[in-house]
This record gives C-alpha cells, sequence and structure tokens, in this order.
C-alpha cells in the first residue's frame, strides 16, 4: 500500500456576518457560542482547495491503477492543535478562549451558482492573519477586510448566499442544499480530522465531477444555532500556512504491491505472476492488458489455465493469479505465455517465460526441533545514507536483504516491511505506515517520491517477519528532502 500526499492550494476561515479575513492564518479556529469580543461573534467556517494535478498525473500515468484494486482511499487529515497533550483537555487555549467537546464537524462541497456546473464560485484566499481588529493598530498589515470573507468571494464577486449556505434553510441556499460528504464526531475535542473523501475524488478523477472550487468544515447546525452561550468554545487544526510539518492533506492510499511467485511458485496454493514493460529503461502502459495461457511440461495448454485475465498493478506492470495447480507434478517446469500485447495499435510478439513449480510441503518446516531465531542485514541502493535529495525526485529504492554477519547469503522469501518517518523531539510522526516490500525475481524494493513530501529529515525502518518473531530495524536509512529554489 503507497500513499501519496496532495496539499491545499489555498484556505481560509470565514467569520459569520463580518468581512474578516484569516488567510494566511497558520491556525484554523472553528467556533460556535456568543463570546464577549468585537469580532468575531456567532461562528466560524473553514473553506479550502485542494491541489489535484500531480495525483491526477498519476491516476492518468497508472502509476495509480484501479485495474487490480477497487480499495483506493482518499482521507482529508488535518492535525488538532490540542492533540500533543492531554493536559489541554477541558482547559483554554493559550489566548483564554474555551475548548470545545462532544461536537460534530461535517465535509461539504462549495455549490455552484444557481446549481451551474458551468457557474463554480470562484474564491480567493485573501491575505489577512488576524480574526478581528480589537485594539488596532496603525497600517496593521495582519488584519484584513479583503475577500475572501462572510460575504465576498472575490472583489467584484459576492457569494451567492453570505457564509456559503444558510444554516436556518432561509435563503438563497439552504443548508439541506448541501453537499455533504462525511460527519465527524469529536468526544474530547483533539481528535484529529479525518474525513473520508474517497468517493468525492474519485469522480474528479474519473471527470464524473467538473470544475470543483473547494469544500468546507463547519459545525453542524445545530451548533451553529445554540443560543442563550455566554462563552464562544474553540478547536483548532494547523492550516496550510503552518510553519510545522503538520500541513493538511489530502491522503490517498493504493495497492500498488508487487508480490512475484515466480521464484517460489508453490502447487496448491494461488500464486502471481508478472510481466513487466519498458521503453528505453522506463516503464510503459500497453494498449490493453495481456492474456496468459499456462503451457505444461508437454507443451500442451493447461485446461482451464488458457487467456487468463490480467490487471494492471501499476504502471508497465500487469498481474496474473494462477489458482491453485492441482495433478502437476512438482520440481517441473512450466511456460507462462503473454499475449494481446500491444503498443500504440501495434502487436508485439508474444512473451514466453518459465517457472519452476515446487511442491506444496516446500514452504513448511516440520520436524523435533525449532529454528533458531534469524538476524538480517541490510544493504540498499537508490537513496545514500545522509542524502540531500531534491524534493523533485522519485526514488526506487533496492534493499538486498541478507543473514546477518555474512557478507553475501542473500534470503530470496522473506517477509518484509518498511515505514517512513520524521522526528519531532522524541516523537516519531509518521508520513507511510508499515507497507510490505515489493518483490519481483530480483529485488526487493519500494518506490519513494520526494514531490509530495514536505522538507525535512526522514527515517526509513525494516521489519522482518520469521519464526513467530517481529524483528525492528530502527532507522535503518536517513536522508533528507530539500526544496528545490
Amino acid at each position: 500500500m503507497s500513499i501519496h500526499n496532495s496539499y491545499f492550494s489555498r484556505n481560509n476561515t470565514i467569520v459569520y456576518s463580518g468581512l474578516t479575513n484569516t488567510g494566511r492564518n497558520p491556525i484554523v479556529e472553528l467556533y460556535y457560542g456568543d463570546g464577549n469580543v468585537k469580532d468575531p461573534t456567532g461562528f466560524s467556517r473553514y473553506i479550502f482547495d485542494i491541489d489535484l494535478e500531480s495525483l491526477m498525473e498519476k491516476y492518468n500515468q497508472g502509476i495509480i491503477s484501479t485495474g487490480c484494486s477497487t480499495n483506493i482511499k482518499h482521507i482529508l487529515r488535518m492535525t488538532n492543535t490540542g492533540s500533543f497533550s492531554r493536559d489541554y483537555l477541558n482547559t483554554k487555549t493559550s489566548d483564554e478562549k474555551e475548548r470545545a467537546t462532544s461536537f460534530d464537524l461535517i465535509l461539504w462541497r462549495i455549490p455552484y451558482t444557481d446549481f451551474n456546473e458551468t457557474l463554480p464560485q470562484n474564491w480567493d484566499e485573501g491575505v489577512g492573519y488576524d480574526f478581528n481588529d480589537v485594539n488596532p493598530v496603525e497600517n496593521d498589515r495582519n488584519y484584513s477586510d479583503r475577500p475572501s470573507n462572510w460575504v465576498q468571494r472575490e472583489t467584484i464577486y459576492n457569494w451567492e448566499q453570505p457564509g456559503i449556505y444558510n444554516n436556518l434553510n432561509k435563503g438563497v441556499f439552504n443548508f439541506s442544499a448541501l453537499t455533504i460528504l462525511d460527519v465527524q464526531h469529536f468526544e474530547f475535542g483533539n481528535e484529529d480530522i479525518e474525513f473520508d473523501m474517497t468517493n468525492e475524488i474519485d469522480s474528479v478523477l474519473n471527470g464524473s465531477f467538473t470544475n470543483p472550487v473547494g469544500w468546507g468544515i463547519s459545525f453542524l447546525p445545530q451548533l451553529e444555532n445554540l443560543t442563550g452561550n455566554t462563552k464562544s468554545y474553540y478547536t483548532g487544526f494547523f492550516s496550510r500556512h503552518t510553519q510545522t510539518f503538520y500541513e493538511p492533506r489530502l491522503e490517498t492510499s493504493y495497492n500498488d504491491l508487487i508480490d512475484d511467485s515466480r521464484n517460489n511458485f508453490a502447487l496448491g496454493k494461488t500464486n502471481k505472476l508478472y510481466l513487466y514493460t519498458y521503453e528505453d529503461g522506463d516503464f510503459l502502459n500497453l494498449d490493453q492488458n495481456p492474456l496468459v495461457t499456462i503451457i505444461d511440461q508437454n507443451g500442451d495448454p493447461i485446461t482451464g489455465l488458457v487467456n487468463l485475465p490480467t490487471c494492471k498493478r501499476t504502471k508497465g506492470v500487469y498481474e496474473v493469479t494462477i489458482p491453485p495447480l492441482l495433478g502437476i507434478k512438482p520440481n517441473c517446469i512450466l511456460t507462462d505465455v503473454w499475449s494481446n500485447i500491444k503498443v500504440n495499435n501495434f502487436t508485439l510478439p508474444n512473451t514466453v517465460n518459465e517457472f519452476v513449480v515446487y511442491p506444496y510441503q516446500s514452504s513448511f518446516q516440520i520436524g523435533t526441533t525449532t529454528l533458531d531465531p534469524k538476524v538480517y542485514g541490510f544493504d540498499f541502493f537508490g537513496i545514500k545514507q545522509d542524502e540531500k535529495i531534491l524534493n523533485t525526485d522519485i526514488r526506487k529504492v533496492g534493499v538486498i536483504i541478507k543473514q546477518a554477519y555474512t557478507t553475501n547469503k542473500r534470503l530470496p522469501n522473506v517477509d518484509s516491511y518498511y515505514r517512513v518517518y520524521v522526528r519531532e523531539g522524541q516523537t516519531e510522526v509518521q508520513v507511510q505506515d508499515w507497507t510490505k516490500l515489493n518483490k519481483t525475481p530480483n529485488e526487493y524494493y519500494f518506490i519513494f517520491d520526494t514531490r509530495d513530501k514536505i522538507p525535512n529529515e526522514y527515517f526509513v525502518d525494516l521489519k522482518v517477519i520469521s519464526n513467530g518473531e517481529i524483528n525492528t530495524y530502527k532507522r535503518t536509512i536517513k536522508f533528507q528532502i530539500v526544496n528545490k529554489k
């Protein structure tokens, strides 16, 4: 399972019935209630847009492929400013605002004008920072009432409905007409945002939803409309202008795992074989998925294994699943013939490969003694230790897994995983959770795309599972991602 991050291209917190702009504020403050402050009063709403260009590029190139997998997820993630310590619970913020608890936030789509998809409500982020102009300072550059704000989306254009929608279902655009994508409950108030945008983003990628101009997050109308409050209740999240590592993002997870059985194809098990297609050293997509026929040792097609369908696992990699083979002699050589191979409407010759079929029991170790725990050593190529990498690179990181304290005893079939993280003091901030290494007939590897990573120092851990043990090898690789000026 790989991860692609898409970051916000603009964001703003609009404040009820006011012209305040906070587009450049590093903190998103959502609140409800009536506090004793000049401005804001009532409630606030957060709007944002996502740069989906790189995600769309990977989707169109087939790097993110739906061919072999339908479990692609798009999760909106925003880090709560109060999530770092439970001591913050049931207290005030640093500027003496009450922390909200027991509430729901909703994720919704910014609507079209008159429900017409050719009339999107385009909007500007703005240059404001402060929420209000209490004790104003002459020429205060941190306060702005320029668009976007509660009323205006651009200088000469207003929102169809002030605040984008009316929570009392009175006005031009009502809450009941909103497209609600997800609802999340916050019991303690310090939870991070994890909104599921899978269906929404899929519809953008496949073209069924056109001209998106952004989305919004707000409290449920029942909270926004509460009366009789003597205080305002706040929750905060890091915005796209944060100076921390916790920039909000859309996290796309997709299954591009290659688990090639060619070197350990066993009878009685489901096995997978792959075809790797290149052009001048770069992965190449075929015009259509090829077909696979399995030939026995006598040169005859095996019944039920003729013209098997394949799927595209990722760009230039095609997968076929072979059901458990029965009635085949072990230790024999079978042939897999890949046909229907076309590139730019040009038909290429069949590709013929071979594999050895091992007995079912070859993967088991049965006896009167237990196996000794194994210790592993690793070599890498693709990223150097302590290397500084530009955030424009895509690196293929090869992993050579060896028995420790040996120089060349490679282990060809190991259950191995990697994870990526950064460090903030003694805290490890996860970038990618444990993910299985790709396994081909000649290597283990993973792909690391720096283009969707925030510049920082990164660490890679490796994990190997064997003999009932899970052995984790900490900080096996350390490197930095740096900006290109």
